[in-house]
């Protein structure tokens, strides 16, 4: 039987550097192929043309390198937002997002093929979990959109289709690698994972001491609403979570962001305002509203748009910081997940950029 071939991609500097000396190569090899794939953005190991074609070759046989390839594009007609399917080795499709805005290029990445999460208005998680994304699954999203567009990545979110700390190790390793000064070198700052609220792993990823942003997927403010809409509110209360927030900002110094999906008639009252408002005033939070997008397999729709106005100005009276998330791409299957579900259910092969409609 073959031997497994590692995943290049998701090595550091220092591994890379241990197995170009177990192949007897000098340690700066290893700092070339590390600049090919992650400064330079190499397709693969021909693009990398100050080594041997000998030594490609061998490379070619103990080491696997991720290069995402896009199944479709699909760019709005409204704003420019472009949604990437991406088809990976063993066939499963992952989405991404490119978003302009003023101060640059921002781009949304998934961490999982599918979601257990089980997040009632979420397209995500419809047909489940089928695994956890590599480090270098994670990472070419962002590569191949850059590639693709020729304009630097400036900032990251990840906050597509599962849940991040969910895929814990791979998602440390995967911000280690963005953000190392020999690669993109993307400020840590710069960086957004997003959790639906997993506790623990919470509490584990402040103790890493980076400063990322770290965002609450929230979407209601007592245990009895949350725990209608999100199944993992069945295990991590409010307060548990408001312990962990408070954690994170007194180890890290970066204050928490809440995200909050207004869905019209279901967590978008008065009071569910001034409920929002005593958790994130507590915690000095940000709080990101955002209108649900539809999804056709669920019954919730958004909030009308005085109701996301009335409840924003709640907040801001109660002097939290709060800001209705701006609609983007909203022709092209906005929510997340919508786009992989209808291709995989289409069972359709490699097609050309699409505009919206």
């Amino acid at each position: 039987m073959a031997e497994q071939r590692k995943d290049l991609k998701s090595m550091t500097l220092e591994e890379l550097e241990d197995e170009m000396a177990r192949m007897g190569e000098k340690s700066f090899r290893a700092r070339q192929m590390y600049r090919w794939a992650h400064e330079k953005l190499a397709r693969g190991f021909d693009e990398m043309t100050d080594l041997s074609a000998s030594f490609r070759e061998k490379c070619k046989e103990r080491y696997e390198y991720v290069c995402l390839e896009p199944v479709r594009i699909q760019e709005s007609a409204l704003d420019g937002t472009r949604k990437y399917l991406f088809r990976l080795g063993d066939g499963n499709l992952v989405e991404s997002v490119r978003m302009q805005y003023r101060y640059g290029v921002s781009v949304c990445i998934s961490s999982q093929a599918g979601c257990r999460m089980g997040c009632r208005f979420c397209a995500s998680t419809l047909d489940g979990l089928e695994r956890n994304l590599t480090a270098s699954e994670m990472l070419d999203q962002v590569y191949a959109i850059q590639r693709d567009t020729g304009q630097r990545v400036s900032n990251v979110v990840v906050m597509g289709t599962g849940e991040p700390l969910d895929n814990y190790d791979n998602l440390l390793r995967f911000l280690r690698l963005l953000t190392d000064e020999n690669g993109l070198h993307i400020s840590q700052r710069n960086v957004t994972v997003s959790t639906c609220g997993l506790a623990p792993q919470m509490r584990a990823l402040a103790r890493e001491k980076l400063q990322i942003t770290l965002a609450l997927s929230l979407h209601a403010a007592t245990d009895e609403k949350r725990r209608s809409l999100m199944p993992i509110a069945q295990k991590y209360t409010i307060r548990e979570l408001m312990d962990a927030c408070e954690f994170y900002f007194e180890t890290t110094g970066r204050r928490m962001t809440f995200e909050y999906s207004l869905i019209g008639g279901v967590n978008d009252s008065d009071r569910d305002a001034e409920l929002l408002s005593a958790l994130a005033a507590r915690l000095g939070c940000h709080v990101n509203l955002i209108p649900v997008n539809p999804v056709k397999e669920r019954q919730f729709v958004r909030s009308r748009r005085d109701r996301i106005r009335g409840f924003a100005a709640i907040l801001q009276q109660n002097g939290v910081n709060a800001t209705v998330r701006r609609e983007m791409g909203t022709d092209i299957d906005g929510a997340c997940g919508q786009l992989r579900r209808r291709v995989a259910r289409e069972g359709e092969g490699g097609m050309p950029k699409e505009s919206g409609s």
